[in-house]
């Protein structure tokens, strides 16, 4: 006895339905959720530091370099099935202290001062000049005893 057409079309039509699920793309939030009303709340000259963490809540780190700068990050991501997330937006809010531990400024930065870097490539992109090796190899010729032309330095007392 042969099996009706229709019943043969839900089976089929269920399976494409999970496959096609697969293929949703999913989205992510990583960090600090971004709220421009509590950014514009804050006053440089008025707001410290107690009153940004009551705003802001605390920072997702503090720099490095100088201590006085907190940094509020924020990422979006999208990715389709198994493929690596890829960033769809980026936010960064830096709050700048002045030495009383009152706000100096405010500043809000995005994708564009977010660099790429590959683990698995040998070299790391910097801003600087590219150089050949041509280039590395006699671009010091005729450079030769300039130094001594420029006269005295700190270390260099000649």
């Amino acid at each position: 006895m042969p099996i009706p057409t229709g019943i043969r079309v839900v089976p089929v039509a269920a399976g494409l339905a999970l496959l096609a699920a697969g293929c949703a793309p999913i989205r992510d939030h990583q960090g600090f959720v971004l709220d421009q009303t509590l950014v514009t709340a804050i006053q440089p000259g008025v707001d410290n530091r107690e009153s940004v963490v009551g705003t802001l809540g605390r920072p997702t780190f503090v720099g490095q370099f100088d201590q006085r700068d907190w940094y509020y990050v924020s990422r979006d991501t999208r990715q389709l099935a198994f493929s690596m997330p890829r960033a769809r937006r980026n936010d960064v809010l830096r709050v700048h202290f002045d030495e009383a531990g009152t706000v100096e400024r405010v500043d809000r930065t995005d994708m564009a001062l977010v660099v790429n870097i590959d683990p698995l490539k040998r070299e790391t992109p910097t801003l600087g000049r590219e150089r050949s090796l041509f280039r590395e190899l006699f671009g010091n010729i005729g450079a030769i005893g300039q130094a001594s032309r420029q006269g005295q330095t700190a270390d260099n007392p000649q």
